[in-house]
């Protein structure tokens, strides 16, 4: 029999409530410097990956706030946001896999998403870093979706565990 996250053991639904708001602490932690280092734009991540170059005449007096990132520091951010994101996912899917509100597609669906999503990021962020600025639209895209995802996952489950309560007909 499966159980629900509202059926669990007082404790245990304790625990994981807890650890889905640690873990979301985490996640706006990210989300603030990616919104100090970016203003949550497209030019402000272009300017982060690729830098903000000046002419030359302005390059003489001035240093850039950003350079072009080398390929050692994208392959160190590609690495621990891909191992990050995944454990993250891991963890929050395997809590959200026992919530009652949300099944069938939606759940699989929303779990996993972000895990899809994480891959095409990070891709992205290599199209726009060296191939063309404007996978900073596709980086966009999957972030936000990584991100709702996220929301949803957590919100739902932090639900469920403190706020659903067993109805009488179960």
């Amino acid at each position: 029999m499966k159980k629900s996250l509202y059926q669990l053991d007082k404790n245990l639904k304790n625990f994981l409530a807890v650890y889905i708001l640690v873990l979301t602490c985490g996640v706006m932690t990210g989300l603030t410097f990616l919104h100090y280092t970016t203003e949550l734009a497209p030019e402000g991540a272009i300017k982060r990956f690729n830098g903000n170059m000046l002419n030359n005449l302005e390059e003489e007096f001035n240093i850039p706030e950003n350079y072009p990132k080398p390929i050692s520091e994208m392959l160190i951010t590609t690495h621990n946001h891909i191992i990050g994101f995944s454990l993250i996912f891991i963890s929050l899917g395997l809590i959200f896999y026992f919530n009652s509100i949300v099944t069938g597609f939606w759940k699989m669906f929303l779990m996993i998403e972000p895990l899809v999503s994480t891959v095409i990021s990070f891709a992205s962020i290599w199209g726009m870093r060296y191939i063309d600025q404007n996978f900073v639209y596709l980086t966009v895209i999957s972030g936000t979706l990584i991100y709702l995802s996220y929301f949803a996952m957590s919100g739902i489950s932090f639900y469920e565990l403190i706020f659903k309560k067993e109805s009488i007909r179960e």
